[in-house]
């Protein structure tokens, strides 16, 4: 029988696509709108004043003053505004600092404020109810529900409470999910990730769960235990199980690992959240790419990938930009974000509307010998390989090798944990990826061509060496993800000291 909690949600999804689908016909309208009323309301903070925010009137004029900062180059203010200081980025002080690990600055706090956190809640509930509108399938809103996350304990700083993104949007699950929420507010705060595992896995097997979400290594970590529990497949031990929800990297590596665990197929939202903002989120189970939120306090501005690093490089708004092209995503917020590079990398798959996939980092690459490769090449040569030869890829990583043996030339290692594999379908394999891979970067393939790096060399590692490294550097679990490459050794010397040179 369908429940009133049910029938609820498909009307209330009716709705919500309506409005979605207002703005999306609009999309340049749109984002004009959301530039002006940012500009407008922050027209009295310490920034607006310091980059004459009176006498921008137009996107050009925003260029011209307002120039691109990462975390660092943004530093000085958000200093202030964590000194207790208030109208710094935007009027008032914020509601909360979500804390992120940076990379050479340490801890980041990245503000919350009262306009932009009612945005991220509502892209989380507007993802799950385009699904509803799209597909009419509303059952699993009667059933168990788990977001695997960081704990939701918060301290606070100068009067401002800080705490993990994931924690804090714990705050805000709606009254009418809260009873089909799991975990347990006890179990979400735990701190070790190894231990939270396995109390989530006490609290939900007992359940019916029909909804799992979080990032896909920690959500593969819980589906393993299960199995190594139970003895049984994932679909078997949850029937219901019918939707997983997950962000924060590409899913496809996972796919053939996650069909395995669960033993059937399952539909899936991908969302595309960061601290800094709630971008974007699957709006069809038919389309590739996510729908770009152009109404949700944020303005976006895209710079050609391979331009980024010049002087002065264009800087597009959403109507100037074109299909496939990798662009760098910048964003000015109703937290108070301006002309800020989040640092990924994206790419449209659709101008009608306007939807994006992740192709990758700016900072995450390989260009040791000019290459310039970046993590959706790998990700796609990964998965078309593995695809070809029937294999499934737990994990990977991928580094430059300039320092080979003497005679050789140098090369791109990938390190990869995978399921067990005969040793001469590893040769196979190794040859498939490079090929895969030079025919996604003509660059690679020249430096193939002409004898510059040799194909690329495998290196199978034991399982669970991805974890024991993630352990080693403090990033198990919650949040955090394995870069897909780097252009220097750091994550391959600590997996070879991890691994003890384990070379199969």
């Amino acid at each position: 029988m369908t429940s009133l909690k049910s029938i609820g949600a498909k009307i209330f999804a009716a709705i919500v696509a309506k409005k979605t689908a207002k703005w999306a016909n609009r999309p340049v309208q749109t984002q004009q709108k959301v530039f002006r009323e940012l500009v407008q309301t922050a027209g009295n903070t310490a920034f607006a004043k310091a980059h004459d925010f009176a006498n921008i009137k137009s996107h050009q004029d925003f260029v011209q003053r307002v120039p691109i900062r990462d975390y660092e180059e943004l530093r000085p203010y958000v200093d202030r505004v964590v000194a207790g200081e208030s109208d710094i980025l935007w009027p008032g002080q914020p509601l909360y600092f979500a804390k992120t690990s940076g990379t050479t600055s340490g801890a980041k706090y990245i503000p919350i404020t009262k306009a932009s956190m009612p945005e991220h809640v509502k892209a989380a509930r507007n993802a799950i109810l385009s699904y509803i509108h799209e597909t009419g399938n509303s059952a699993f809103v009667d059933g168990k529900m788990i977001f695997l996350q960081g704990s939701p304990e918060m301290s606070e700083k100068n009067g401002i409470k800080l705490g993990r993104l994931s924690g804090i949007v714990a705050h805000y699950v709606p009254n009418y999910l809260q009873k089909n929420r799991m975990p347990s507010w006890q179990t979400n705060c735990i701190e070790d990730w190894e231990t939270k595992v396995e109390a989530v896995i006490d609290e939900t097997l007992p359940e019916r769960m029909t909804v799992i979400s979080g990032i896909p290594s920690w959500v593969q970590m819980y589906f393993e235990r299960i199995v190594q529990r139970t003895g049984k497949k994932v679909g078997e031990v949850f029937p219901d199980f019918e939707l997983f929800i997950y962000g924060g990297v590409n899913f496809e590596p996972y796919r053939s690992k996650f069909r395995q665990l669960i033993g059937r197929e399952v539909d899936s939202i991908e969302l595309f959240p960061a601290s800094e903002g709630f971008f974007a989120y699957q709006d069809r189970q038919d389309e590739k790419g996510m729908l770009l939120l152009l109404d949700a306090g944020i303005f976006y501005e895209f710079i050609p990938a391979d331009r980024f690093y010049e002087e002065d490089p264009p800087r597009l708004s959403i109507g100037e930009v074109e299909l496939g092209k990798n662009y760098v995503m910048i964003i000015s917020t109703n937290a108070g974000l301006w002309a800020y590079n989040i640092g990924d990398t994206i790419a449209f798959t659709s101008l009608e509307p306007y939807r994006v996939v992740v192709t990758g980092r700016i900072k995450h690459y390989i260009s040791a010998s000019g290459e310039h490769v970046i993590g959706k090449e790998v990700e796609e040569a990964m998965k078309a390989a593995a695809s070809a030869h029937g294999l499934v890829i737990n994990e990977f990583t991928v580094a430059p090798q300039l320092e080979p043996a003497v005679g050789e030339l140098p090369f791109h290692e990938w390190f990869v944990e995978m399921e067990e594999v005969a040793q001469d379908k590893l040769a196979q394999f190794s040859s498939s990826l490079d090929l895969e891979m030079r025919q996604q970067n003509a660059y690679y393939d020249d430096l193939i061509t002409g004898k510059v790096l040799q194909p690329l060399k495998l290196r199978v590692l034991p399982a669970g060496s991805f974890q024991k490294y993630m352990k080693t550097i403090g990033k198990l679990g919650g949040q955090n993800k394995l870069p897909r490459l780097s252009n220097d050794r750091k994550i391959a010397e600590v997996l070879e000291q991890l691994t003890q040179q384990s070379n199969f």
